[in-house]
């Protein structure tokens, strides 16, 4: 991403970078797994701490990954990621998802997880995307819809967080709402062939709504976002506390229930 002219409205903050650590392809590409062969050569973009791109790396061995961010600090993390892990087929640049350095027809997989609702121009985005792609590739891309996440029991204050964070999202020039949007996006950006999808993710048992609850009760006020809905007058620091009440009462209560709606494309040049 251009990070002179994109703002990546979560920032990455622990309480940011907790949730990203626990992605893989399983819970986030699922719908990508049947392309990862081994020997392909695969492009992960905003690939953040490295998780899934580690992942990936290790499915398609010894073909060639290349994950870019344009937070060098977040790189430094994959790095080590993936040092831990063995995976030695695989390396971390600084890029920019407009402007890629890669030659046409450079990759048979070129993935994008939860990066398009943060720019200001997804369509460019993909269509930079289907360049470095092979004709016989495929370009992935997955995002979720913030106005269709529904939870139980109802909240007025987690209401508010919604309606905080979509304004915020905006106001940055992104699109919140994304997966609604995948579909379009990709015939706009002059993919030959589209396969839109969709997948869930829940949070219902103790654990799965001690851990969503209390990285949204911490990311509400330490990550950038608390800034951004301050600033931008979205928000009160005193409404932002009762909203971080109000997800340790959710993850607190025995019939809490929270789902999140991912839309998917697989898309050919």
């Amino acid at each position: 991403m251009r990070a002179a002219q994109e703002t990546y409205t979560h920032g990455h903050a622990e309480s940011v970078l907790r949730s990203h650590l626990s992605r893989t392809v399983e819970n986030s590409a699922a719908y990508l797994a049947g392309h990862l062969q081994p020997g392909a050569a695969v492009l992960d973009l905003g690939c953040g701490p490295g998780t899934i791109t580690v992942d990936i790396a290790s499915r398609v061995d010894p073909g060639p990954v290349l994950g870019i961010d344009s937070a060098a600090g977040v790189l430094d993390g994959a790095r080590a990621l993936a040092r831990q892990a063995g995976v030695d087929n695989l390396t971390f640049e600084l890029g920019d998802v407009y402007a890629l350095e890669a030659a046409d027809d450079s990759f048979d997989v070129v993935h994008a997880h939860q990066v398009l609702q943060h720019l200001g121009d997804p369509v460019a985005a993909l269509r930079e995307m289907l360049r470095v792609c092979r004709p016989d590739g495929v370009v992935a891309a997955r995002d979720a819809d913030y106005a269709a996440m529904t939870w139980y029991p109802a909240d007025p204050r987690i209401d508010r967080w919604l309606e905080i964070y979509r304004a915020v999202a905006k106001g940055n020039g992104a699109e919140p709402d994304a997966a609604r949007h995948l579909l379009s996006w990709a015939h706009a950006a002059g993919a030959t062939t589209v396969v839109p999808s969709a997948s869930v993710w829940c949070y219902a048992t103790p654990g799965q709504r001690e851990w969503w609850g209390g990285l949204w009760a911490d990311r509400i006020l330490s990550s950038s976002i608390k800034q951004q809905a301050l600033d931008g007058g979205y928000a009160g620091a005193e409404e932002l506390t009762d909203i971080s009440a109000a997800w340790r009462e959710w993850a607190g209560h025995p019939d809490g229930w929270f789902a999140i709606v991912h839309g998917e494309v697989l898309c050919r040049p």
